[in-house]
């Protein structure tokens, strides 16, 4: 569905992505993790068809680029900063329906159910509301659409707990009918939703983790690092995972419970320039499958 093929972009000769290679297929529900500066919002960005740049974007076999207009219009996309549109919330919702043949009341139905008390509200300005109100707009527009691909870009940074947890449940009711890239620094909160995970570092693929069907929920991960050098906030982490240090805080061991396993990953991806080798082996009755990482990548 989503194919980035030797990706680049370059800003004022810094290069924030370097030959980003990767195809996400209808269905897969992928979380894009990594630093302010990793390339994430970039990469978006030419996804969408904003930027120019080295490489092929594609999806679903068209440009984004190119085919704007078309490609568009099968795109639910929630960015990390609202826009600031003039438009009275009424009118941006019947326009935004408009556009992709949507009834609009899906989108005030969603926005209800945000918590979003969209009728006190249509005649105001989107650029007057509150960040939570404009979030829960935005998220009632993009799924309000029969989008195949859903492109969300810190969806839930806005957001209140109660709204938090309903947008995920949202999520969750799309998740066998669209594809979804997540940019989150939370996570914990999407592990349970996605099945794969991609870590951007320095504009580079560090991590591309496909979180098997068969890792057992009630299973144990037996994990084992290895480190460049000792670093005291990354042997705090690792005791509050309650591993072993092997030796002078060089190498720790410990276990990782089958549904914590993305939210381990997101927790190490913060030191992938610190670890030199990172293995995980799934522990059950008897040894069903292995993962290695190895300065920073995986191999699933």
């Amino acid at each position: 569905m989503i194919r980035f093929d030797k990706l680049g972009k370059t800003f004022r000769r810094h290069r924030v992505l370097d030959d980003v290679n990767l195809e996400i297929a209808l269905g897969e529900r992928v979380a894009l993790i990594g630093s302010n500066g990793a390339g994430k919002t970039t990469l978006i960005r030419c996804l969408l068809g904003e930027y120019t740049h080295d490489g092929l974007v594609t999806i679903d076999g068209r440009s984004p680029r190119t085919e704007r207009t078309l490609v568009l219009g099968s795109i639910g996309f929630v960015p990390q900063l609202p826009p600031p549109l003039k438009m009275p919330v009424g009118q941006l919702i019947d326009f935004a329906a408009s556009l992709c043949g949507t009834d609009p009341q899906r989108m005030f139905d969603l926005a209800k159910r945000l918590g979003l008390d969209v009728d006190s509200i249509l005649q105001r300005p989107f650029v007057k509301l509150s960040g939570g109100m404009k979030q829960k707009l935005l998220i009632a527009v993009a799924l309000g659409r029969d989008a195949k691909v859903l492109v969300l870009d810190e969806p839930a940074a806005n957001l209140d707990p109660e709204a938090r947890k309903i947008f995920f449940e949202l999520l969750a009711e799309r998740a066998e009918s669209a594809t979804m890239l997540i940019s989150s620094h939370r996570l914990n909160e999407v592990s349970t939703l996605v099945n794969r995970v991609i870590e951007l570092d320095m504009g580079k693929v560090v991590l591309d983790d496909r979180v098997a069907d068969d890792v057992s929920l009630a299973g144990l991960l037996a994990c084992r690092i290895s480190v460049k050098r000792t670093e005291p906030a990354f042997a705090k982490a690792m005791t509050s995972w309650n591993f072993t240090d092997l030796g002078g805080g060089m190498e720790w061991q410990g276990d990782v419970a089958g549904p914590d396993r993305l939210r381990f990953l997101g927790m190490t991806s913060r030191y992938v320039s610190l670890i030199s080798q990172l293995s995980m082996t799934e522990t059950a009755a008897e040894k069903v499958g292995t993962e290695k990482v190895g300065a920073g990548k995986t191999a699933a």
